[in-house]
């Protein structure tokens, strides 16, 4: 497309990165994302640029721009009337002032040669804002300008491009200037028209190239929802999400590490009204249950967002984690990448300590969704329902709306949390939330129902991807720890994790990697039913039961497929943020009870009177009322390891009694396609039997490593039910039986080349029993993540003898 006006109007494929004073931070970026990534694959629309002199010479116009500066620079933002008023009345200032005739000829020009080239008259377009000081590395602007869809014919486009410049003063764009230091005079906008991608026929959202809420740098994520991506960028939807691991994505592997589908209740499609109209509708109840892009999708645009991020750090010299646009045409089936701007929030945390917050009291739950960040904060409820309320909005209020809008900002900052009914963790609510620092739960569905004006809350987003409301101030703890400052111990330290929501937070710790991930936790907490009621649905008489296991499984092709997705996203979210740490996953192990608890479960356990040394471990993987439920876990396990390239993946077997116990589960493994020793595939065993110390040398034979269960090893050597209150007092790990078991083991094993590590709390407990255990020269211990600095430190002193 020829250049028209070089001063007043630019096609893309003449800008680039260097741009930026031109055409703005957004325009600048699609220009170089047309010249240097489009040829290598990557689909962007075309478009053109009508530029920052453009839109001064329109405001120059009668001395307009004199005006609106002087209003603006007596302007106190913190007066949210004010800035109303004066917001209101330089937007009316700017529409008023017609296009200077040449830069009316120069735009229709380019739009008709851009229309022609996508051979038709007149062409669909995009018309959005580009601020000069947009989409740095220290500021996004996300949101603040506006943006118009489905304009169509060079008279709405002119009309779009007008009313595109006015949203300059917008009251959001105003406030976030002034905050961020900006002079409304050395900011001016360019307009950009771009293609429209028919995403109202298809679906749309956003990527970073970062984990969102703990930083990760490692991940790719992606979320999407039916219809145009305003519906995912203003968080007028609950979207899907997908996470892709880059490390094992960049060697071939298809490491799609979760997966969660949201409601998608509404979506935006092009309206009946003709030109510049849009509309919202629901979305049938087939769509809402099915995930927006295939698993194809969401690979190609995590490589797309993999060379767009390694493309803008080569540029900026350094890493650069970017936030970026999609859209998929409905009508022929097309990814596009429609915008890219560097993410702001976590790319410029310069400190090193990791911020841990932990509820200590309890309170009724009145809501939850999704969290935003990994804060807590409190204070009493606002509800918000308009832009009208935002004046009463008092510091130290949590605010509560169906959803945000950019132009809230001002009072966002007042806020001690933010709680929406809708949205998801990158729509505009928790990409401001996250830049403030705010606690936000996105997505509760019903937040402005059920939380009360007035009423004491507590918003926590501490305890994983679930955010919660909690009734009442309760109390809770604020840590700061400094990774750089932990000593280093003379034994590895490993973490037990079980929450794939913390895993990412919680591997920027220091640890050798996972030395327990417990399988209940997943299946308790992301399954939620009994494999077997899966395996076997008609064998689920309860009519409620099976109705809430169809809900479940909605959306997936069966039962066993539910249930080995879920089951491989937890461990792979895990074994994706300590990457490549080991992680060592040790298999199901809960107690009868335990599994007749979980949904459906109740006909396929026993009754037993002491479940905790009765069918559990081991004992069930091989027996026939367990064996097909075993080979899902078997068949999540391959998952992991062999589609998704996680080879940090260890297994262990718990509970195993005897050896030839031993030999017939990793028969059953090997039936499942997990054999010992294929691509590095480590079976490890729990020490938790006196058994298996008695017979160490023959589980060296079977198994690649031991790690020791102290509390159930102390309850079998002791003789003593450790759920017991009246024998606690003779529950000890340093008992000197238990002790000389533990060396004896650790002994047998290293002699046949075997490591031996510990997950347990004693260490934390007792200075003296870590100091055991680095003077036998245990290979790692591992415990839970608020016990890891002190247990480092104390092991980092410990053993000094020989």
């Amino acid at each position: 497309m020829p250049a028209v006006s070089p001063s007043l109007v630019l096609p893309f494929r003449e800008l680039d990165l260097a741009s930026l004073a031109q055409v703005g931070g957004k325009n600048a970026s699609l220009g170089e994302l047309l010249r240097a990534l489009a040829p290598s694959g990557i689909a962007v629309p075309d478009g053109f640029a009508v530029t920052a002199d453009a839109f001064r010479q329109v405001i120059r116009q009668h001395g307009a721009d004199g005006e609106i500066y002087a209003a603006l620079e007596q302007l106190d933002v913190r007066d949210v009337t004010e800035l109303a008023a004066t917001g209101d009345k330089v937007r009316r200032l700017v529409r008023s002032l017609p296009l200077p005739p040449e830069l009316e000829r120069a735009i229709s020009d380019a739009y008709a040669a851009l229309s022609k080239s996508y051979g038709e008259l007149e062409t669909d377009v995009a018309v959005r804002s580009s601020a000069t000081a947009e989409d740095l590395p220290s500021a996004s602007f996300a949101g603040q300008q506006e943006t118009f869809l489905n304009v169509r014919g060079a008279q709405a486009l002119l009309l779009a491009v007008r009313d595109c410049m006015a949203s300059l003063f917008t009251d959001r764009a105003i406030s976030y200037r002034a905050e961020r230091g900006f002079l409304h005079r050395d900011v001016a906008l360019s307009v950009g028209v771009q293609k429209m991608v028919r995403s109202d026929l298809a679906c749309a959202g956003v990527v970073f190239t970062i984990d969102t809420e703990s930083g990760c740098p490692d991940v790719v994520l992606i979320t999407g929802a039916w219809g145009l991506g305003e519906s995912v960028v203003k968080g007028r939807v609950n979207p899907d999400e997908f996470w892709v691991h880059k490390p094992t994505l960049g060697s071939g592997f298809r490491p799609i590490v979760r997966r969660e589908r949201g409601d998608k209740a509404r979506k935006l499609i092009y309206g009946s009204g003709g030109s510049a109209t849009v509309t919202e509708v629901p979305v049938p109840r087939g769509e809402r249950e099915a995930f927006v892009l295939s698993d194809d999708e969401v690979l190609t645009l995590a490589r797309w967002a993999v060379q767009i991020e390694a493309h803008y750090s080569a540029r900026a010299g350094k890493a650069v984690p970017m936030d970026i646009e999609w859209a998929k045409d409905g009508r022929s089936g097309q990814l596009f990448v429609v915008q890219a701007r560097p993410e702001t929030v976590h790319s410029q945390r310069r400190e090193s300590t990791i911020e841990a917050f932990r509820l200590r009291g309890k309170g009724r739950v009145l809501a939850r969704g999704k969290s935003v960040g990994s804060a807590i904060g409190q204070g009493r409820v606002r509800v918000v329902h308009a832009a009208a309320d935002l004046a009463a909005v008092q510091d130290g209020e949590v605010i509560v709306a169906a959803m945000t809008d950019p132009d809230w900002e001002p009072a966002l900052k007042r806020a001690a949390a933010v709680v929406t009914d809708q949205g998801g963790r990158t729509c505009h609510a928790a990409i401001v939330s996250r830049e403030l620092g705010l606690p936000c739960v996105v997505g509760t569905g019903d937040g402005t129902r059920v939380l009360g004006a007035g009423d004491e809350v507590t918003v926590s987003c501490a305890e994983g991807a679930e955010g919660r409301v909690y009734a009442g101030r309760l109390a809770f703890v604020r840590e700061q720890i400094d990774p750089a400052q932990l000593p280093v111990p003379r034994v590895p330290v490993m973490l037990n994790v079980g929450d794939p929501d913390n895993a990412f937070r919680l591997a920027r710790l220091p640890c050798a990697g996972v030395g327990l991930l417990r399988i209940e936790f997943v299946v308790s907490s992301w399954i939620g039913v009994h494999p077997m009621a899966l395996l076997f649905p008609d064998r689920v008489a309860d009519r409620s039961d099976a109705q809430a296991i169809r809900a479940r499984t909605a959306g997936f092709a069966s039962g066993p497929e539910f249930f080995v997705d879920r089951l491989a996203s937890g461990i792979a979210q895990i074994a994706a943020a300590f990457h490549p740490r080991p992680v060592i996953v040790r298999f199901s192990d809960f107690k009868t009870n335990e599994y007749a608890r979980l949904l459906g479960g109740a006909p396929f356990e026993p009754a037993e009177s002491n479940p905790m040394i009765g069918f559990r471990g081991a004992s069930r993987y091989y027996h026939e009322r367990y064996r097909p439920a075993f080979a899902l876990e078997c068949r999540a396990i391959r998952r992991v390891r062999e589609d998704m390239g996680l080879r940090n993946v260890k297994v262990m077997i718990p509970f195993c009694r005897t050896i030839e116990e031993g030999r017939r589960v990793l028969a059953e493994m090997e039936q499942s396609g997990l054999r010992r020793g294929e691509n590095g595939l480590e079976v490890w065993v729990m020490c938790e039997i006196p058994n298996n110390v008695v017979l160490a040398a023959g589980f060296c034979e079977l198994f690649d490593g031991f790690s020791i269960g102290s509390n159930d090893l102390t309850q079998l050597t002791l003789g003593i039910d450790r759920d017991s209150e009246i024998l606690a007092p003779l529950f000890d790990e340093q008992d000197p039986g238990v002790m000389q078991l533990i060396e004896t083991v650790t002994s047998v094993a290293h002699a046949h080349g075997r490591k031996v590590g510990l997950c347990g709390q004693a260490p934390s407990d007792y200075p003296e029993f870590a100091a055991f255990l680095a003077r036998i020269g245990l290979d790692s211990i591992s415990v839970t993540a608020d016990a890891f600095p002190a247990v480092v430190a104390r092991l980092a002193g410990a053993g000094k003898g020989p």
